[in-house]
């Protein structure tokens, strides 16, 4: 019993990663309308940002460990939503409104410039963050056998919580949740009822693109580093986990990316790790080709 319970509790960091960056690629999904791995990207790319602006604070400008930290945080937030707000603008939109197959094509290149960009920022060297808020949390006491999480792990489920609470309130409830909701569904319709519906479009994909840098710094945070491949392994492998509960709603593509979290942690508790990528993957594509809904051509 006490097993499985710190397999679930395993599965919670994974599970709100997952359901954060599936919740933000819901968002740009929305008004692309198109598979995008660039998403990916810009997770790591933000977490390359973090690393090296927080390295830079540290060496170059004598900043203690938390303004290093807070000076990295604040620069990956700012460079990835400029870099969302630059690949909205000047890749997506153009290529949604003339040739809509292009923009996968599209979003490949910009996931190599984004991954080649920040190795080559790097000098590509693999820079670390010390380890912080490690102290060991004690979730349930077993006989001899503990649930325990860390502390950053605990505070990184508790902010991503939060911030995908605080996106279905901004979406539900305010109007730029309307906007954002009439361009998804027409926005030829939303045009002629006087919403400039490339500014929300823009607008959407840096709004997914800050959701991807608020997970790309706490998961940072919590592993020390991010990986140059990072890139291209997320860039795949979100646009398969925010299907599982539908492209459609960010709320339900959140809960099923979260549900795929738990899955994978249940597997590397109790099944061969090796085959856990090709099933969780194979069941993944299965999901997305039979929800897949062709559009009748008269």
């Amino acid at each position: 019993m006490a097993y499985l319970l710190q397999q679930l509790a395993n599965a919670l960091p994974l599970s709100a990663l997952y359901a954060t960056l599936a919740f933000g690629y819901a968002i740009g999904f929305a008004v692309t309308r198109r598979a995008d791995i660039a998403y990916g990207a810009l997770f790591a790319f933000s977490g390359h940002l973090y690393v090296l602006f927080a390295h830079v604070g540290w060496d170059r400008l004598w900043l203690i460990l938390p303004a290093s930290l807070a000076f990295g945080a604040a620069a990956s937030m700012i460079g990835s939503l400029g870099a969302g707000l630059a690949i909205g603008g000047i890749v997506m939109r153009p290529l949604a409104r003339s040739a809509p197959n292009a923009l996968i094509v599209a979003a490949l290149g910009v996931l190599l410039v984004l991954m080649e960009g920040a190795r080559l920022a790097a000098d590509t060297r693999e820079l670390w963050l010390p380890p912080f808020f490690n102290q060991v949390i004690v979730i349930w006491q077993g006989d001899g056998y503990p649930v325990t999480l860390t502390a950053i792990q605990l505070a990184n489920v508790a902010l991503m919580l939060a911030a995908i609470s605080l996106g279905c309130l901004v979406l539900d409830c305010s109007r730029l949740g309307r906007l954002w909701r009439a361009v998804a569904e027409d926005p030829l319709a939303a045009e002629l009822s006087g919403v400039n519906s490339a500014r929300v479009f823009v607008m959407s994909y840096g709004a997914a693109a800050l959701y991807a840098a608020f997970a790309g710094i706490l998961s940072t945070s919590h592993y020390g580093t991010m990986d140059f491949g990072a890139g291209l392994v997320f860039g795949l492998k979100v646009v398969l986990i925010a299907a599982a509960g539908g492209h459609s709603h960010p709320a339900r593509s959140a809960a099923g990316a979260a549900a795929v979290g738990l899955a994978e942690t249940l597997w590397s508790g109790y099944g061969p790790v090796v085959w856990r990528d090709l099933v969780v993957s194979a069941a993944l594509v299965a999901v997305l080709v039979l929800s897949r809904r062709e559009r009748v051509v008269p």
